[in-house]
């Protein structure tokens, strides 16, 4: 079943994390698709698609991604999305993508993986601020 969600990001710190998308214990493993990001701000960003060291801990006001048919049922917590932490998720070691956008609004990239990026049960991928970024609207395209 694909689901999908868009967000404006907040955070706009030099080595942090902007957007973090988490998988629930159940009902498995999630494959993300498509990952787009957008500028909302004249800033020049650098952002960074990876795995966390370590999830966040505590996501405040995380948002369940949404069911694009919407006669599929998906029990909430399955696929959410976070902006904020009590304890923000960590570095990346490495990263799936990287992209430097000019300080123009609009401009954007459109990452995919067509076979499916894989988020392993309880865990996270992120986007990771590389190097002071504005705020950006970003999507993704997952399967359950």
């Amino acid at each position: 079943m694909r689901l999908s969600l868009g967000v404006r990001t907040t955070q706009t710190t030099i080595t942090k994390c902007c957007w973090e998308i988490l998988t629930g214990s159940t009902p498995g493993r999630v494959k993300v698709f498509e990952i787009g990001i957008t500028m909302a701000a004249a800033t020049a960003s650098t952002f960074g698609l990876g795995r966390p060291q370590a999830t966040g801990v505590t996501p405040s006001s995380a948002v369940n991604f949404q069911v694009e048919d919407p006669n599929d049922v998906l029990a909430a917590g399955v696929v959410r999305s976070a902006l904020a932490w009590g304890t923000d998720p960590t570095v990346p070691l490495t990263y799936f993508r990287r992209v430097s956008l000019p300080a123009t609004v609009g401009t954007g990239v459109i990452w995919t993986f067509p076979q499916g990026l894989v988020i392993p049960v309880s865990s996270s991928i992120i986007v990771w601020n590389i190097s002071a970024v504005g705020v950006a609207d970003m999507y993704a395209v997952v399967e359950v």
